[in-house]
Protein backbone atom coordinates (compact mmCIF):
# COMPACT_ATOMS: atom_id res chain seq x y z
CA UNK A 1 0.00 0.00 0.00
CA UNK A 2 2.08 3.31 1.46
CA UNK A 3 4.55 3.50 4.23
CA UNK A 4 2.63 7.13 4.85
CA UNK A 5 1.83 10.43 3.73
CA UNK A 6 4.86 11.93 1.44
CA UNK A 7 5.98 14.83 4.04
CA UNK A 8 3.63 14.52 6.20
CA UNK A 9 4.30 12.40 9.77
CA UNK A 10 1.53 13.85 11.21
CA UNK A 11 -0.56 12.56 8.87
CA UNK A 12 0.66 8.94 8.90
CA UNK A 13 0.50 8.80 12.56
CA UNK A 14 -3.26 9.43 12.41
CA UNK A 15 -3.80 7.06 9.29
CA UNK A 16 -1.95 3.91 11.20
CA UNK A 17 -2.71 2.29 14.53
CA UNK A 18 -0.03 1.15 16.98
CA UNK A 19 0.97 -2.05 15.05
CA UNK A 20 1.64 -0.03 11.89
CA UNK A 21 -1.95 -1.00 9.90
CA UNK A 22 -3.95 1.32 8.22
CA UNK A 23 -7.11 2.67 9.42
CA UNK A 24 -9.88 2.87 6.71
CA UNK A 25 -12.74 3.77 8.92
CA UNK A 26 -14.61 -0.11 8.06
CA UNK A 27 -15.90 -1.90 10.48
CA UNK A 28 -15.84 -5.92 10.31
CA UNK A 29 -17.23 -9.56 11.17
CA UNK A 30 -16.52 -13.02 10.28
CA UNK A 31 -18.70 -14.15 7.75
CA UNK A 32 -18.83 -17.64 9.45
CA UNK A 33 -18.08 -17.28 13.51
CA UNK A 34 -17.38 -20.67 13.42
CA UNK A 35 -14.49 -20.48 10.57
CA UNK A 36 -12.38 -17.44 10.65
CA UNK A 37 -10.96 -18.93 7.32
CA UNK A 38 -14.25 -17.92 5.12
CA UNK A 39 -13.08 -14.25 5.41
CA UNK A 40 -14.10 -11.17 6.38
CA UNK A 41 -17.51 -9.49 5.20
CA UNK A 42 -17.99 -5.27 5.66
CA UNK A 43 -20.27 -4.56 8.30
CA UNK A 44 -20.73 -0.57 7.96
CA UNK A 45 -18.12 2.69 9.05
CA UNK A 46 -16.54 3.08 12.42
CA UNK A 47 -17.08 6.49 11.48
CA UNK A 48 -20.42 6.24 11.28
CA UNK A 49 -21.25 5.00 14.52
CA UNK A 50 -22.01 7.20 17.76
CA UNK A 51 -22.97 6.16 21.38
CA UNK A 52 -26.26 7.64 22.60
CA UNK A 53 -26.42 10.06 26.24
CA UNK A 54 -26.30 6.60 28.22
CA UNK A 55 -23.11 5.53 26.81
CA UNK A 56 -24.47 3.00 24.56
CA UNK A 57 -22.66 2.51 21.28
CA UNK A 58 -25.01 2.40 18.26
CA UNK A 59 -23.76 0.84 15.53
CA UNK A 60 -25.63 2.91 12.27
CA UNK A 61 -24.53 0.57 9.22
CA UNK A 62 -26.64 -2.18 10.49
CA UNK A 63 -29.30 -0.36 12.05
CA UNK A 64 -29.39 1.55 9.21
CA UNK A 65 -30.14 -1.69 6.70
CA UNK A 66 -32.80 -3.24 9.04
CA UNK A 67 -34.60 0.21 9.82
CA UNK A 68 -35.05 0.59 5.88
CA UNK A 69 -35.67 -2.80 5.09
CA UNK A 70 -38.45 -2.73 8.12
CA UNK A 71 -39.94 0.32 6.78
CA UNK A 72 -39.98 -1.53 2.92
CA UNK A 73 -41.26 -0.80 0.58
CA UNK A 74 -42.39 2.99 1.48
CA UNK A 75 -39.07 3.60 2.97
CA UNK A 76 -36.07 4.43 0.21
CA UNK A 77 -33.43 5.14 2.61
CA UNK A 78 -32.36 6.28 5.91
CA UNK A 79 -30.64 8.46 8.31
CA UNK A 80 -29.82 7.36 11.78
CA UNK A 81 -29.91 10.05 14.36
CA UNK A 82 -29.36 10.27 17.99
CA UNK A 83 -25.25 11.49 18.78
CA UNK A 84 -25.59 12.37 22.87
CA UNK A 85 -29.80 11.90 22.82
CA UNK A 86 -31.50 9.37 25.20
CA UNK A 87 -32.22 7.50 21.79
CA UNK A 88 -32.54 6.63 18.14
CA UNK A 89 -34.14 8.50 15.87
CA UNK A 90 -34.82 7.91 12.04
CA UNK A 91 -34.54 10.95 9.54
CA UNK A 92 -36.60 8.98 6.41
CA UNK A 93 -36.48 9.06 2.77
CA UNK A 94 -39.75 7.82 1.09
CA UNK A 95 -40.09 5.37 -1.92
CA UNK A 96 -42.39 7.81 -4.48
CA UNK A 97 -43.43 4.86 -6.67
CA UNK A 98 -45.13 3.10 -3.07
CA UNK A 99 -45.74 6.63 -2.05
CA UNK A 100 -48.34 7.08 -4.96
CA UNK A 101 -49.14 3.69 -4.48
CA UNK A 102 -50.59 3.85 -0.73
CA UNK A 103 -51.55 8.05 -1.60
CA UNK A 104 -52.45 7.50 -5.61
CA UNK A 105 -52.30 11.18 -6.53
CA UNK A 106 -50.58 13.19 -3.69
CA UNK A 107 -47.06 15.08 -4.76
CA UNK A 108 -44.28 13.04 -3.48
CA UNK A 109 -43.19 15.93 -0.93
CA UNK A 110 -46.86 15.88 0.60
CA UNK A 111 -46.52 12.01 1.76
CA UNK A 112 -44.95 13.01 4.87
CA UNK A 113 -48.00 14.80 6.16
CA UNK A 114 -50.79 11.78 5.21
CA UNK A 115 -52.13 9.52 7.70
CA UNK A 116 -51.53 6.51 5.77
CA UNK A 117 -47.94 7.25 5.34
CA UNK A 118 -47.97 8.08 9.55
CA UNK A 119 -49.53 4.77 9.88
CA UNK A 120 -47.89 3.12 7.48
CA UNK A 121 -44.28 3.72 9.10
CA UNK A 122 -46.04 3.54 12.97
CA UNK A 123 -46.77 0.09 12.20
CA UNK A 124 -43.85 -0.93 10.68
CA UNK A 125 -41.19 0.65 13.57
CA UNK A 126 -43.68 -1.19 16.07
CA UNK A 127 -43.29 -4.65 15.06
CA UNK A 128 -39.65 -3.95 14.41
CA UNK A 129 -39.02 -2.37 18.08
CA UNK A 130 -40.83 -5.63 19.36
CA UNK A 131 -38.69 -7.60 17.76
CA UNK A 132 -35.27 -5.86 19.05
CA UNK A 133 -35.20 -4.82 22.53
CA UNK A 134 -31.71 -3.00 22.90
CA UNK A 135 -31.80 0.62 23.33
CA UNK A 136 -28.98 1.14 20.64
CA UNK A 137 -31.29 -0.57 18.32
CA UNK A 138 -35.11 0.57 18.96
CA UNK A 139 -36.42 3.39 16.85
CA UNK A 140 -37.93 5.60 18.94
CA UNK A 141 -39.28 8.70 16.60
CA UNK A 142 -39.24 9.01 12.95
CA UNK A 143 -39.38 12.17 10.79
CA UNK A 144 -40.06 11.74 6.84
CA UNK A 145 -38.04 14.79 4.79
CA UNK A 146 -39.27 16.09 1.94
CA UNK A 147 -36.81 16.72 -0.16
CA UNK A 148 -34.67 13.89 -1.87
CA UNK A 149 -31.29 13.98 -0.50
CA UNK A 150 -28.98 16.01 -3.06
CA UNK A 151 -25.77 14.92 -4.90
CA UNK A 152 -24.88 18.78 -5.33
CA UNK A 153 -24.77 18.65 -1.48
CA UNK A 154 -22.84 16.00 -0.82
CA UNK A 155 -25.91 13.76 0.29
CA UNK A 156 -24.90 11.27 -1.81
CA UNK A 157 -21.38 10.01 -2.31
CA UNK A 158 -19.87 9.17 -6.08
CA UNK A 159 -21.10 5.71 -5.63
CA UNK A 160 -24.61 6.24 -5.04
CA UNK A 161 -24.55 5.84 -1.13
CA UNK A 162 -26.53 7.97 1.38
CA UNK A 163 -23.36 10.09 3.02
CA UNK A 164 -24.62 10.09 6.63
CA UNK A 165 -22.62 12.85 7.80
CA UNK A 166 -23.55 15.16 5.46
CA UNK A 167 -27.42 14.53 5.55
CA UNK A 168 -26.94 15.15 9.47
CA UNK A 169 -25.27 18.37 9.06
CA UNK A 170 -27.09 19.78 6.14
CA UNK A 171 -30.36 19.10 7.69
CA UNK A 172 -28.96 19.97 11.34
CA UNK A 173 -33.04 21.79 12.12
CA UNK A 174 -34.64 18.42 10.79
CA UNK A 175 -32.50 16.55 13.71
CA UNK A 176 -33.67 18.98 16.02
CA UNK A 177 -37.12 18.53 14.94
CA UNK A 178 -36.83 14.92 15.59
CA UNK A 179 -35.96 15.65 19.07
CA UNK A 180 -38.01 17.98 19.62
CA UNK A 181 -40.80 17.44 22.16
CA UNK A 182 -44.38 17.57 21.20
CA UNK A 183 -43.51 18.16 17.37
CA UNK A 184 -46.85 16.39 15.59
CA UNK A 185 -44.46 15.70 12.64
CA UNK A 186 -42.68 13.42 14.55
CA UNK A 187 -44.09 9.59 14.53
CA UNK A 188 -43.30 7.75 17.84
CA UNK A 189 -43.82 4.20 17.24
CA UNK A 190 -44.00 2.00 20.66
CA UNK A 191 -40.40 1.10 21.99
CA UNK A 192 -41.58 -0.95 24.87
CA UNK A 193 -43.27 -4.66 23.78
CA UNK A 194 -47.45 -4.45 24.43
Amino acid sequence: MTPGYWRRPDLTAAAFDEEGFFRMGDAGKLVDPDDAAQGLAFDGRIAEDFKLASGTWVHVGALRTAAVAAGAPLVEDAIVAGLDREDVGLLVFLNPVAGRDLCPGVPPAELGDRAEVRAFLAAAYRRYNAENGGSSQRIARVLVLAEPPSIDADEITDKGYINQRAVLERRAARVEQLYADGDPAVIRPPTAPG
